[in-house]
């Protein structure tokens, strides 16, 4: 199978609570399930998202291309890294969801404040960046859909 990886963030367009989120990740794990994708979903209270997707390269790549950008529930779509992946990082979850703070999506993405060229980035290299995200969701709850799901970690593949 060529594995291939996408994270991309959003801002939601609208107010975005609970049970818009518990929709969105029943429908999502069930596509992914069924299109052997994997991944993880970090969600703020000022409606930002930053999600990875994991699995065969065409269905990764039409999941965001052509359902996730057509979504007119959030704008200002990015993709952040993507491309082919020896492993997965979140094999064990169809969509995890974990909880983030705004400040914890900006320390993530290396966000800084604009300097004197208006450079507001200092992007990490995919790989740390991967692992960033893998140490953040595993020092907190994460909802899985699965029985005792804040119990719930990653199969992890290092």
């Amino acid at each position: 199978m060529d594995l291939y990886h996408l994270l991309y963030q959003s801002q939601a367009l609208g107010e975005f609570d609970e049970a818009a989120l518990a929709a969105l990740l029943r429908r999502g794990r069930a596509h992914n399930q069924a299109h052997n994708i994997t991944g993880v979903l970090l969600h703020t209270a000022d409606g930002r998202f930053l999600q990875v997707l994991e699995g065969p390269k065409t269905a990764v790549r039409h999941l965001y291309y052509h359902v996730i950008l057509s979504d007119t529930r959030h704008f200002h779509c990015q993709v952040i890294s993507e491309g082919p992946c020896a492993q997965r990082s979140f094999a064990g979850w169809a969509m995890g969801c974990r909880l983030a703070r705004p400040a914890d999506l900006r320390t993530l993405l290396g966000e800084a404040p604009a300097d004197d060229l208006g450079l507001t980035h200092r992007p990490y290299p995919r790989s740390q960046l991967l692992a960033l995200l893998e140490n953040f969701v595993a020092q907190g709850p994460v909802e899985t859909g699965q029985e005792h799901a804040l119990d719930s970690q990653p199969t992890r593949h290092h």
